[in-house]
């Protein structure tokens, strides 16, 4: 591994309070110094980083990287690229995957294609039941055995209780996090779009808040009950908000993402039918927006996520209610945090610690910073060069995003991870 001096950049580092000019050491893939030049420290490779921001690599809590099972929407190659290109050094992925992350083959395999890229780290979640299918629960030490950081249903219901229930007692008692989307598949079923005027005045199935609170309701007192871990994947209404502060400030183990997209869009981009705004869970009211920006700016919510989905474009090119749900977002998760901060009027240290402190905390691991002697995971951006989203330009195979055709602040010019550059644009 090369000796790196990472020179003339402004350092920001939420974790350690450093907001300010100073030069960073990388030696053996490890921070060796910031500010002063370590002893005995020469230099076999520099970066001139004049002008630009020198942070920690980004954490994303949601990416699927459509491996094992739905290769044709997208490889582990393409959107490993995409996360280094977006300066995301750390991932999760869900079990969403064909078959799901249910074994430990499976996870060591995921694990192990991701290790030989030598690119991003790939943290996978694993099942919380078998197949998904809500009824057995999975064997959570083995599957933590094999690298999974936590337990997840993904996007699939749960819907007998006890079950949940059963999983949460379990995981709490050997220390594991429970991760849960709130929706009640029963209120969402066949629902495509928030229940409000646009999808009236669209004709589209809705999917009520309710589905969400009713749901979450049940999760929060389960975790009261259970004492589990929990964390909550995607938050999407300002009733969601008012349980997730409540519960916390009774002093619930509880954390909770919200989906970069969704503190920007609301019901209203739909627009005319436009698929790349099908997302799960929907685009909700500009109240419900507003209120999801305000909440990640006070704490309710702890970080912001890409919710990274790619898929192909003959599943996007159908009528709305028909197209498949998701969007790319590992390319955008830098820009529109940035674009978050800027519209609350934060600093780059605020819209920062939401994609790289944070996340790091509710994993439980030790990246997210650039202290002496902690891994050297580096995203090296230009927060003031301004540059179109285009289709054309995306490494992930998935091009379909809402923000197409948009212009975004924030460039990422070179990415690192273990010490090593693996992006340089």
């Amino acid at each position: 591994m090369k000796n790196i001096h990472i020179k003339n950049g402004c350092l920001i580092d939420p974790k350690n309070h450093i907001d300010g000019h100073h030069d960073v050491f990388i030696m053996a893939g490890k921070i060796a110094g910031v500010g002063n030049t370590p002893a005995g420290f020469v230099a076999q490779e520099v970066i001139d980083a004049t002008g630009l921001i020198v942070a920690p690599g980004l954490i994303d809590l949601a990416a699927r990287l459509r491996e094992p099972g739905y290769e044709y929407k997208a490889t582990l190659e393409s959107e490993m690229e995409a996360a280094i290109a977006g300066g995301v050094t750390t991932l999760i992925c869900p079990p969403d995957t064909d078959p799901p992350l249910d074994e430990p083959g499976l996870v060591e395999m995921l694990k192990h294609r991701a290790r030989e890229l030598n690119q991003a780290r790939v943290y996978p979640l694993g099942a919380l039941t078998y197949g998904l299918q809500g009824a057995e629960l999975t064997e959570m030490a083995e599957l933590t055995d094999a690298g999974c950081i936590a337990f997840s249903q993904a996007d699939a219901p749960l819907t007998d209780t006890r079950v949940l229930m059963r999983a949460m007692q379990y995981a709490a008692t050997f220390g594991f996090s429970v991760w849960l989307r709130p929706q009640d598949s029963f209120l969402a079923r066949h629902g495509v779009a928030h229940d409000g005027e646009v999808a009236t005045r669209l004709g589209l199935p809705a999917v009520p808040v309710c589905a969400e609170t009713i749901a979450l309701s049940t999760m929060l007192h389960l975790a009261r009950e259970t004492g589990v871990r929990l964390h909550i994947c995607r938050i999407s209404s300002a009733e969601g908000v008012a349980m997730i502060r409540a519960a916390k400030q009774q002093g619930l183990p509880l954390s909770c993402d919200v989906s970069i997209n969704h503190i920007h869009l609301s019901e209203r981009d739909i627009g005319f039918f436009d698929a790349n705004c099908h997302l799960v869970p929907p685009l909700r009211s500009v109240r419900d927006r507003d209120a999801l920006r305000a909440a990640l700016q006070d704490g309710t919510i702890d970080c912001i996520c890409s919710n990274h989905s790619p898929v192909d474009d003959d599943a996007k090119q159908l009528p709305f209610a028909e197209a498949e749900a998701g969007a790319t977002g590992l390319e955008l998760l830098l820009p529109l945090s940035l674009k978050w901060a800027e519209q609350g009027k934060l600093g780059l240290a605020d819209a920062l610690a939401r994609v790289t402190q944070h996340p790091a905390r509710i994993l439980g691991l030790n990246v997210g910073h650039l202290s002496p002697g902690a891994v050297a995971d580096v995203c090296i951006f230009d927060a003031e060069h301004y540059w179109k989203v285009e289709a054309t330009a995306l490494k992930s195979q998935g091009k379909n995003t809402p923000f197409i055709g948009m212009e975004l602040k924030g460039r990422v010019r070179h990415t690192l991870v273990d010490g090593k550059v693996v992006y340089c644009g």
